[in-house]
């Protein structure tokens, strides 16, 4: 006998679309795109360029007159940033030009800072040493003359302190060490005084030549010499 043949229906769902295989970023092409600037960055570049031209001519200008002084500049140098000069001989003879910091004023060779404070001996020597220069020393009766003729102009009465002193009494000596040479002396009449209490001696301000006084080491204003600059 012949076995039954039995039959189901089956219904199968439709397939879900092909899938799509996404490509990591990495993988896609990078597309070119021409990069653009801003329409002013070309003209700030042209100023920032005139500027630095501009701050090389400038730093030219300053720091020429002093580019032939010495390897080495000197402290006075250092210590100031304006400064007047003079002509001294013809600019084709070489180096021309003597120059003191602003506000100093100049004689022969020298600069000459006269204050407008007062303080005490150690404290004036410091003050000057701090500057690049040292309490005056008077060498000469022309180097005297000018001094005595410029504390006369706003000056008068008052004690100007010169690098002279005295560790023992009588014995003057110069802040640089050099002993005082009595024939280049300008003592007031009846001075020195040459008592323990008056080891500093003072420029009083009067229109004699004969001007020096040895006084107490205190309260005075003071007289710096230095070097000038020669370019």
């Amino acid at each position: 006998m012949a076995s039954e043949i039995t039959y189901a229906e089956v219904k199968f769902k439709n397939a879900s679309p092909a899938a799509v295989v996404e490509v990591p970023p990495e993988m896609k092409k990078h597309e070119h795109h021409p990069q653009k600037y801003p329409p002013w960055l070309p003209w700030l570049i042209s100023l920032l360029l005139v500027l630095v031209c501009i701050a090389l001519v400038i730093v030219l200008l300053v720091m020429t007159p002093f580019t032939h002084i010495t390897d080495q500049p000197t402290s006075l140098q250092q210590k100031f940033m304006e400064w007047w000069c003079i002509s001294a001989v013809p600019q084709d003879k070489g180096r021309g030009w003597m120059c003191c910091p602003r506000g100093w004023k100049r004689f022969q060779g020298s600069c000459y800072y006269l204050s407008d404070d007062m303080m005490g001996w150690a404290e004036s020597k410091q003050n000057c040493t701090e500057m690049g220069s040292h309490l005056v020393v008077i060498n000469s009766e022309a180097e005297q003359d000018f001094l005595t003729k410029d504390l006369k102009q706003s000056s008068k009465g008052k004690n100007y302190y010169i690098g002279l002193s005295a560790q023992k009494v009588g014995q003057w000596q110069w802040v640089d060490q050099t002993p005082l040479n009595e024939a280049a002396a300008f003592w007031r009449t009846n001075e020195p005084s040459n008592v323990d209490a008056e080891m500093c001696v003072v420029i009083h301000a009067i229109p004699v030549i004969d001007n020096w006084n040895d006084a107490r080491c205190e309260r005075h204003y003071r007289i710096c010499e230095a070097a000038a600059v020669t370019v």
